[in-house]
């Protein structure tokens, strides 16, 4: 790929691109974690997704030798691993480029057509994973505070949805710090989040395509 889209997106934003090369030597600082199903990242400049494409391709090769022997299994561990993987990018573009480019790996992966609850399911977790905003106020690109779903696995085919404020979460960090007079306080408070969902299977996700925009 191009490193760069054009020489007034560098000057305008600071956009380059990370070679291919460098993406795989990075992840395999944190390898362990790359191959965690469940293991959450967030790319706060996710461009057209060079960073987490590769992270959700290292993740469905884990899940189809954890969970190959049960399709069932395989598709709901694979639509886990994109669950957990979360993106902010500034320009419209690329953020509609990033969303088109991890559907379409999930998609090839599972053979999966776009008539298919999967395919919908994870078109949905897209469109609220991968945020058109900006990392630096932590806003999207209305001027809300970004909300990131944490998606868990409860079996049986049913995914569970909570929602919490970014800039909550990274301010918690002050609290952590040692030898903070807070380390102990607020806890609780911090990760309460601002919306709890009920347990949805894939194909009641899939019918909430409806109610966003997949290239917002």
């Amino acid at each position: 790929m191009n490193l760069v889209k054009s020489k007034q997106r560098v000057a305008d934003h600071g956009e380059v691109f990370t070679p291919a090369w460098m993406v795989d030597a990075m992840l395999d600082l944190v390898k362990p974690e790359t191959e965690r199903v469940d293991a959450r990242f967030l790319e706060p400049a996710c461009g057209s997704g060079n960073f987490i494409v590769p992270i959700l391709r290292r993740k469905l090769a884990v899940v189809d030798a954890k969970y190959g022997k049960s399709e069932f299994e395989r598709q709901h561990y694979a639509l886990l691993g994109l669950m957990c993987i979360y993106g902010i990018e500034l320009l419209a573009d690329n953020i509609a480029e990033c969303r088109a480019n991890m559907l379409a790996l999930f998609a090839s992966h599972l053979n999966l057509t776009e008539a298919h609850d999967l395919y919908r399911a994870a078109a949905h977790v897209l469109a609220v994973n991968l945020v058109h905003g900006d990392a630096l106020t932590m806003c999207d690109t209305h001027g809300e505070a970004i909300h990131f779903a944490e998606w868990a696995y409860v079996g049986k085919g049913k995914f569970q949805r909570r929602d919490f404020r970014l800039d909550v979460l990274t301010g918690s960090s002050k609290y952590s710090e040692a030898g903070s007079l807070f380390a102990d306080m607020g806890k609780h408070d911090i990760f309460t989040p601002t919306a709890s969902h009920p347990p949805m299977t894939v194909p009641e996700l899939a019918a909430q395509i409806n109610l966003t925009e997949i290239g917002a």
